[in-house]
């Protein structure tokens, strides 16, 4: 009967293996002989395929909950964030993980710019790696749009108005695709909506693009970082166990950067000025996409118009030459393969061509500083204009020129004999992984320099991976923000049962909620009625509608102070320097009728008085209720407010931190064994 059981099972697997070869696959994959020297410059291939994996398993659970409609969008964000379980970590992995997975692309990219791996027979695997990197692009930009922040706003805005420089080639050209990616005539709800259902599919034709990706890399196999062929079976392993137990070592590494970021660091790759609402009427001081972005977005601004020297004669406006330059300096990667002719494919034994590459790697990092940075500004002591342009003619020299030349003219050095050979001998350097690893970290914090006097630096409680917030200072923080602030500002995404996670007790909140007024309703009639306050409800604010608030405040509506530390750089101390900033004006100094002076608000002219004096709020506790104990109590709440998870947040990601060691520990020793048994 067992034996029976068997053979029949077996028949099944035949029967299904014969209409879809999984098994087959599989063991294709374990035998699949691969050269035997690739160093771990070629786990970035691997790990982008786990990062987009990661993206689009955390996308489906955040379209789950997200609402894609302007009036709701960043509402609904934060209520991912606050209300979802887990959702901030699904967040934070989402957002972060964008990040990562073009930083292991561009090593993946560099890495093929320095070993020659888009050289014969490889051109085809090139182009839809260079497909696939458009396709990302398009993609993260349109995500970027769906937090409807004030940088999606005016980024979608920018950006889509790129294309109306077009209309200078058709009239009306330019203009027509604008309004047909826009859904509209600006950046609105139809935007959002499209936005959001291509944001939604393009990580599946992704996927697609990354299937065929492989498939071609089967036909002929990976480069190397010799660049000799492979030449007999000496020269090659199986994939399985030795790089995929590589790959496991490699996956260590990485989830650990990707854990030291979504738990302890989550917004250092983002822009702040996302965590405040889209207003289209105001505009950002400086506007500047995610980091990935920086380099074309400098190309994009150092162009200037083409036409006849010293005269007035202008063939093409900046703005046309400066998106033509922007979209060619991707699209010049396409024809790479016969820019560089030189018979020797790795950039490990042509000495001239190492320095030129690492010249690009260092020109490419200054131009992700210069797209962070107002093209007004001056850095090193040199105008940002002069700077991106240079940069941006090095980039298009480099292709154009250096390759073609080098082609021709270079001597390398002698090759080893066979893969084999060099295995045995341990010559030739791996720079590459050092060199773009350099190219991610050098601009991935980029950021537009303050003009203003910089804030004040504090130790706070919460700083650092093991932080925590001063909830006794939080307590009176609140009471602060209850007897000063509310008069003016809201904070509409605390709900009152939120203020138990800071130590008031069940009865404190209850008690505290019916000291207020809610619009609640209709009722049986129809009318919308006030009633005392419960646990469950939302702080109120001092106004009915942003109108309101204008009106009171002389056409300037007060910020929801809810992510007020989180939509500010260096928050928690810009707002204490704020708070302690206002002082007599300057002589030198001229300040508007109704304005104040504040050292650290920029532009130093705030419409808001002096908010804190000595004495103002009487503390139960007897701390003393000084200016600076009040700014800093208030700040520890909406440290608090704007990231009640911090905590939870901290915690587990130091237990994460501890597996991934153990784990990337483990599958060292393992790989270290298993590549001893063919002496590497």
């Amino acid at each position: 009967m067992k034996n029976r059981f068997w053979r029949n099972f077996d028949k099944a697997l035949f029967w299904f293996e014969h209409r879809l070869p999984i098994q087959s696959f599989a063991k294709h994959q374990g035998e699949y002989q691969t050269p035997r020297n690739l160093s771990y410059a070629w786990n970035f291939g691997s790990l982008a395929g786990v990062a987009l994996m990661i993206q689009i398993v955390t996308g489906i659970f955040l379209a789950m909950n997200y609402v894609p409609q302007v009036d709701h969008a960043f509402d609904s964000v934060e209520r991912i964030m606050r209300d979802v379980p887990f959702g901030w970590l699904i967040r934070y992995v989402h957002a972060v993980g964008a990040s990562m997975f073009f930083g292991v692309v561009y090593l993946h990219i560099f890495r093929g710019f320095y070993y020659g791996s888009y050289k014969s027979p490889r051109e085809v695997l090139w182009w839809f790696g260079v497909i696939i990197f458009l396709m990302m692009m398009g993609t993260a930009f349109m995500g970027y749009v769906l937090p409807w922040g004030q940088m999606s706003f005016w980024g979608a805005t920018v950006i889509t108005g790129l294309f109306t420089a077009f209309d200078e080639v058709i009239t009306g050209l330019g203009t027509g695709v604008q309004q047909l990616l826009l859904g509209s005539f600006s950046v609105d709800n139809p935007t959002l909506n499209r936005f959001f259902a291509l944001h939604f599919l393009l990580p599946f034709v992704i996927f697609g693009l990354v299937f065929i990706h492989v498939i071609a890399l089967h036909i002929h196999g990976s480069s190397n970082p010799t660049g000799v062929a492979v030449k007999s079976k000496k020269d090659t392993i199986p994939f399985h166990p030795y790089y995929t137990i590589k790959d496991f070592f490699g996956f260590g590494i990485f989830f650990l950067i990707f854990a030291a970021f979504v738990f302890f660091a989550p917004n250092y790759l983002g822009h702040p000025d996302n965590y405040t609402p889209a207003n289209p009427l105001v505009t950002p001081a400086h506007i500047v996409p995610e980091w990935y972005f920086l380099p074309f977005y400098a190309i994009l601004r150092a162009v200037p118009p083409i036409g006849i020297p010293f005269t007035s004669i202008v063939f093409i406006s900046s703005k046309l030459a400066g998106v033509i330059a922007m979209f060619g300096s991707i699209l010049i990667w396409f024809v790479v393969p016969w820019l560089d002719r030189h018979p020797v494919r790795s950039g490990a034994y042509r000495p001239v061509f190492k320095w030129f590459y690492l010249l690009f790697v260092i020109n490419f990092i200054i131009l992700g500083i210069m797209g962070a940075k107002s093209p007004d500004g001056i850095t090193w002591g040199i105008p940002n204009v002069i700077i991106g342009r240079t940069t941006t003619f090095y980039y298009f020299v480099y292709f154009l020129f250096v390759l073609p030349l080098l082609s021709k003219v270079e001597k390398a050095d002698e090759l080893p004999e066979s893969i084999y050979e060099y295995t045995k001998k341990k010559y030739g350097g791996n720079i590459v992984s050092v060199l773009a690893l350099a190219l991610v970290m050098g601009f991935s914090g980029a950021a537009t320099a303050n003009e203003t006097k910089e804030p004040v630096q504090v130790n706070w409680s919460f700083d650092g991976p093991l932080g925590t917030v001063d909830k006794q200072s939080a307590q009176r923080g609140f009471q602060v923000f209850k007897e000063v602030c509310a008069s003016c500002h809201s904070a509409k995404r605390l709900a009152f049962r939120n203020l138990q996670e800071l130590g008031f007790s069940e009865a404190e909140v209850k008690a505290l909620a019916s000291q207020y007024q809610v619009t609640d309703g209709p009722n049986d009639s129809g009318d919308m009625f006030q009633r005392p306050g419960r646990p469950s409800d939302r702080i109120p604010g001092p106004f009915a509608n942003s109108k309101a608030a204008a009106a009171a405040n002389g056409g300037a509506t007060p910020p929801d102070l809810s992510l007020i530390v989180k939509a500010r750089e260096d928050g928690p101390n810009y707002v204490y320097s704020l708070l302690n900033g206002f002082a007599e004006k300057p002589a030198d100094v001229e300040i508007p009728a109704g304005k104040n002076y504040n050292e650290y608000f920029p532009g130093n002219a705030i419409g808001m008085p002096k908010p804190l004096s000595d004495g103002q709020v009487t503390y139960a506790d007897g701390t003393q209720n000084t200016t600076d104990q009040m700014a800093k109590d208030v700040v520890n709440f909406l440290q608090w407010a704007a990231e009640p998870e911090m905590e939870s947040r901290k915690q587990m990601g130091v237990k994460s931190v501890i597996f991934l060691l153990v784990f990337t520990v483990f599958f060292y020793i393992a790989k270290k064994r298993i590549w001893a048994k063919i002496g590497q």
